[in-house]
């Protein structure tokens, strides 16, 4: 039996394959979205390899590796409807979002990204998400995509803030006060 590569050829004349068969080109809005979302993954997996304080923030990061491969899918279906990701993956984030902000100091100004090694990379965790959240937008203008991917990444990008800012108060840095001379 001849072991399968992970290279098919396929793919080398700027065309990929979405799941319903369809084939369409590697710049292809839809293509450029969950492929920003696949980046956005990376970004997090990251974070969560540097995470080694509070076993709950490194719970829901893996939790939301596991949804954006969901994501990810249902944006590389091609379908209109989303099949994974669902309304209660937003809620999910507000209340993940609640739970966390509890905890943490009212915010009373804007916060400049960074802090912990963790925080920074949640920060940018959170500019990749909104990245993705612009790509699925655009890519809505030539195709039917569920608008709940767009709710999705922008609840997510929310969550992501307030990860950074759990980060840091789980290792004692204070988030920096954004402070203007103008």
């Amino acid at each position: 039996m001849t072991k399968p590569r992970i290279y098919t050829k396929t793919g080398d004349k700027g065309e990929t394959g979405l799941f319903s068969g369809a084939r369409v080109s590697k710049a292809d809005p839809l293509v450029n979205a969950y492929g920003t979302v696949d980046e956005l993954n990376s970004v997090l997996g990251v974070a969560r390899s540097l995470h080694t304080k509070t076993d709950r923030l490194a719970k829901m990061l893996h939790e939301v590796q596991i949804e954006l491969l969901a994501l990810g899918a249902d944006l590389g279906s091609g379908e209109a409807k989303a099949q994974r990701t669902s309304e209660e993956d937003v809620t999910r984030h507000e209340q993940r979002i609640d739970e966390l902000e509890a905890e943490l100091k009212p915010l009373t100004h804007f916060i400049l990204p960074g802090g912990h090694p963790v925080a920074a990379q949640l920060h940018q965790a959170r500019t990749v998400c909104r990245r993705a959240e612009r790509a699925v937008i655009r890519a809505r203008e030539d195709r039917e995509v569920d608008a709940v991917a767009v709710r999705y990444l922008n609840r997510l990008s929310d969550l992501l803030f307030v990860m950074a800012r759990a980060a840091n108060q789980a290792y004692g840095v204070e988030d920096e006060v954004w402070e203007t001379s103008r």
